[in-house]
């Protein structure tokens, strides 16, 4: 409905995007883990949804409100390509986001579910970007699972750059009557932004119940998270190391170091790979290391074919996986696995 006497010209100019990724691939472990044992079930091939990114659906907008200011929105769904369901999220419609913000030259404000300022630092020092198979969203989600990654109620603030260092705030409430503390989370992060060098630091503080713990994937592990982390681009070749804690209340205080590179072979052909060893400071016994390599080749701006190998190693009461679906935990001992698929952009 148009206001009495106002001019149609006088509306702020809108704009929505409707975008997502497609991504499917195949599958073989030579092992896979009995929940009963510990120990290998035999090996596998399988249909797996998402082996590079997680496939999705999403709009996003963003509405000119003068002044440099702009309204902002995202809703985004995490689906299965294997089977239509809900996946690569947890398990709501638009459960990846779910925000609306204002964005300006002071910096941009979110309120909704987001991403934590703690996840957004550990991906960008990644040396595979976070890849669904062999990354270290892999060993994300081995110790705190979606916590940290989606956080419902959220708050958020991220200055501007000012003289290279960008900082960003989370608060998350918990929406627990009478108990401020069940379910809250925060998080920040400070970047550094030099020429070629960026180097982020960034914390998580989270605890259990709230209302996120009803939701069909629960975001509420206890832990502490702290990491810090470094890239550098040379030309085509970008080098990211990194150290990230996740100390979990009553379980493991897993600390990971992890390391690689990313090199452009030509503008349509990409190869990276990366270390990622786990140590948990409660237990020595208790550790993994996982390794994988990956190859991209672009048959156009949208659509990309990709194989990639790795291996995982786990010793004590580790059982961290290969991929994000259906090899997210395995067995003690090595196991190792190829992934190959095509991932199409929209």
């Amino acid at each position: 409905m148009r206001a009495v006497g106002l001019p149609q010209g006088a509306y702020a100019q809108s704009s929505v995007t409707l975008y997502g990724i497609v991504d499917a691939s195949l599958l073989y472990t030579n092992k896979t883990l009995d929940p009963a044992t510990g120990q290998s079930a035999g090996h596998q091939y399988s249909f797996t949804d998402s082996g590079l990114s997680g496939s999705r659906f999403g709009m996003r907008g963003a509405e000119d409100l003068g002044g440099g200011m702009r309204a902002i929105f995202q809703l985004e769904s995490g689906i299965s390509v294997a089977t239509g369901a809900l996946s690569n999220s947890n398990d709501n419609l638009f459960g990846r986001l779910a925000y609306v913000g204002v964005e300006s030259r002071f910096g941009t404000v979110k309120a909704g579910l987001q991403f934590s300022p703690f996840f957004l630092a550990v991906y960008d020092f990644d040396p595979r970007d976070m890849a669904y198979f062999g990354s270290g969203l892999v060993t994300y989600l081995n110790n705190v699972y979606v916590t940290g990654l989606f956080n419902p109620n959220g708050i958020s603030y991220t200055s501007p750059e000012i003289a290279g260092l960008q900082a960003s705030a989370m608060l998350a409430l918990g929406g627990a009557a009478g108990d401020f503390q069940a379910g809250r989370q925060y998080s920040a992060s400070l970047r550094y932004h030099l020429g070629a060098l960026t180097v982020d630091a960034a914390l998580y503080s989270g605890n259990a119940g709230g209302s996120a713990a009803s939701i069909p994937v629960p975001s509420v592990v206890e832990f502490n998270g702290r990491a810090i982390g470094a890239s550098y681009v040379f030309n085509d070749l970008t080098v990211k190391a990194s150290y990230v804690q996740y100390k979990v209340a009553g379980s493991f205080n897993s600390r990971v170091y992890s390391g690689g590179a990313s090199y452009r072979i030509t503008p349509a052909l990409n190869v990276d790979a990366g270390v990622w060893v786990t140590r948990d400071a409660n237990e020595t016994s208790n550790n993994s290391v996982l390794a994988s390599t990956g190859l991209t080749y672009s048959l156009s701006k949208a659509t990309v074919t990709y194989g990639q190998v790795g291996f995982v190693t786990n010793h004590g009461g580790m059982h961290n996986g290969l991929s994000v679906n259906n090899a997210l935990n395995l067995p003690t001992g090595t196991t190792a696995g190829v992934n190959v698929g095509i991932r199409h952009t929209f």
